[in-house]
Parts: structure tokens; sequence; C-alpha cells
């Protein structure tokens, strides 16, 4: 990234919209409007002419679209890439996490106008997303390139695995995607998730988990009984806990780490419930929410596994757990899934072995 004020090219067919975020970046002082455009064939122009730090890209636009745009950048001249997308139903916001599955880094709710009383929240949620996804490196986060096989610690034994617990808050979605798609819809084991968005988006992202992974994912409800092979996801402004007989419970308890959902809040209690006869995922993330509760998990003889830096979006809330001696094994993204077969289906072939 150039010295100076992060650069941050603007892709919105609308001239008001437009506007409205170059008021909104000038804003901050880390941050400069390279330009702004109003189609995705004008967006890689830009970029091959006047490479920008950080991309905030449309999704709907006449012509090329913000899919095809962000492919086509990705391709030819990676930079990172943010797309944007107002919160309507549930069908919109699942196709809008197809951006990245296309390589964008991040996807954010468009700003509304000032009278609106979300504003404020969403304009501080743009800009630090701006600012995070600006010093990404995309080139080789998104590569489907074969990787030799790891030299992974000795797993350890099952002991009868109950639940597997995942955490993931900046960076999330494509991590929950690449992890959960490397499990079997036969998976024999209950999934429980704490992923931070932004409010409106969770039923978007549980339908594209749905449809790009084998497993049954949806949003938890208070008192159900988990399933194996099905994938919870806490609910907006509610704590997920494991409770008796698989039983899963939401509560309104104060915010945890400034958070609720918390990923703590989940780990303490699956530590509580299940002691050594469950698993800790902690994915990508901001902060320092899990870092506490992976350690409880691990001090019961939990197996804890944190993805690591170089795989990280950001590497806070891992880096944390990782600083506390949390972590069973420190992995890249993309062996996660086989690690955590290597627990739960001790005596299975694991995917990287076959």
């Amino acid at each position: 990234m150039s010295p100076g004020p992060i650069r941050v090219l603007i892709v919105d067919d609308s001239q008001v919209t437009r506007m409205l975020l170059a008021h909104l970046i000038e804003q901050d002082p880390s941050l400069q409007v390279a330009g702004a455009v109003g189609r995705g064939d004008q967006a890689v122009a830009f970029v091959q002419a006047s490479p920008p730090d950080v991309v905030l890209m449309d999704i709907h636009m006449d012509g090329m679209d913000g899919f095809e745009a962000t492919r086509t950048i990705m391709e030819s001249r990676p930079v990172p890439i943010v797309m944007c997308s107002a919160v309507t139903d549930v069908h919109a916001v699942a196709t809008a996490f197809r951006v990245y599955e296309a390589g964008a880094v991040a996807l954010v709710e468009k700003p509304v106008g000032s009278e609106h009383p979300d504003h404020a929240r969403l304009a501080r949620e743009l800009l630090q997303t701006l600012r995070l996804m600006s010093e990404v490196k995309v080139v080789r986060r998104w590569a489907r390139k074969p990787l030799s096989k790891p030299t992974l610690q000795p797993p350890a034994p099952s002991y009868g695995i109950e639940f597997v617990a995942v955490g993931a808050s900046t960076g999330g979605p494509p991590a929950l995607q690449t992890l959960l798609g490397g499990l079997d819809k036969d998976f024999p084991v209950p999934i429980v998730v704490v992923q931070h968005i932004s409010a409106g988006f969770l039923p978007g992202l549980s339908e594209w988990l749905g449809q790009t992974t084998a497993l049954q994912v949806q949003i938890a409800a208070h008192g159900i009984e988990a399933r194996p092979g099905h994938v919870y996801l806490a609910p907006d402004d509610a704590h997920l806990a494991v409770g008796e007989k698989r039983s899963l419970r939401l509560e309104r308890g104060v915010p945890e780490n400034g958070l609720r959902p918390a990923v703590d809040h989940l780990f303490h209690s699956v530590a509580r419930c299940c002691g050594h006869h469950a698993v800790g995922i902690l994915l990508t993330g901001m902060g320092r929410d899990g870092a506490r509760g992976l350690q409880a998990m691990h001090e019961l003889g939990a197996t804890t596994l944190v993805q690591d830096k170089a795989s990280s979006v950001v590497f806070g809330m891992p880096g944390e757990a990782v600083a506390l001696g949390a972590a069973s094994q420190v992995l890249p993204l993309d062996r996660i899934a086989d690690a955590l077969l290597r627990v739960v289906k001790p005596h299975s072939e694991s995917r990287a072995t076959s």
C-alpha cells in the first residue's frame, strides 16, 4: 500500500450514492477518494491504469455488474475489493454473498442518508472495513492452488465428540464456507457458530452457506435439539449457548467483549457442557472475542484449532488465542476441515490423505 491516505475507488451506477460515499470517505483523514465511476468496465480500466489501495464496488449495475468486474480485476490486476449491498430480502442477500466466490474480501451494507437512524453505524462500519481491507494481501489468499500435505500434530482421541463450536468475525463468511465445504453431509456432530455480521445479513449468509456446502445450515432457535450434520448460526443480538441433551439456548445477557452474540459466550458454554468431548475452532476476525473461551475449552481437554496468520484476513481473534496458549493446532484455513475430520472421525481416511 502506498504511503499517505488509503486511496479508495468508488464504483456505483447511482450518482447520488457516489456522492454520499465520497462524502463519507473524505470525512476520514486516513482515507482518500482516488476516483468514482459508474460502470464495472470503467472500474476495470481505472484499476489497470492507476491501482487504488481498495475498491468499494456496487453489485448491481448495467452492463458489467459487480460480480464480473470483481472477477476481471482479480484475474488481471488484483486489489482488495469491498462489495456494497443494500439489505432487502433473504434471497437477494444470499446472492450478494457470491461476491466472495468472485474474489471480494468483504461485503458491507450500503450506507443510508444522514437522516436515517442507522446512518452513523453503517458509515462507521464502512470506513472501518475499508481501512482493514486495504491491508489484505489478495493475490494468494483467494487462489485455489494445490498445497503439499501439512505436517500435523497427532490428533487427540475423539472420546466421542459431541459438539463443534466455531467463532469468526472479519473475513469469516468465506472462511466458514471453506471450512464447511470440506465436510460431508454425514458429518456426525452438530456445529454451532457465532459469526459477527451486520444486522440483516444473517439469513442471507445462512442460505448462501446452505447452497454452497453439503451441510444443513440454519439460524439457531431457543430450545431445539442440535442434530448431527447441521450447522446452527447464532441469531442477531442474542448469545448462543449449548445446554443439556444437545439443546441450544438463546440468551439475552449483557454483551461480552462489547458483542452479542459473543464467541466467548458460546465457547464457555461448550466447555461447561462438553469438556473434552468438543472441538473449538477460531477463525479470522478483529478483536479478541473467543480467545478466553477457547482457552477454557483447551484447559478442559477439548481439541482447539486456530486459523493461522497467513490465511486470516485479520489475525486479531486467532492471534489472541495463540498468545494465550489456547490452540492445540494453528493451521492454514484450507487444512482445518481435514484436521477436524481427523478428530471427529479418527478411524476414517481424511480428504487430504485420500
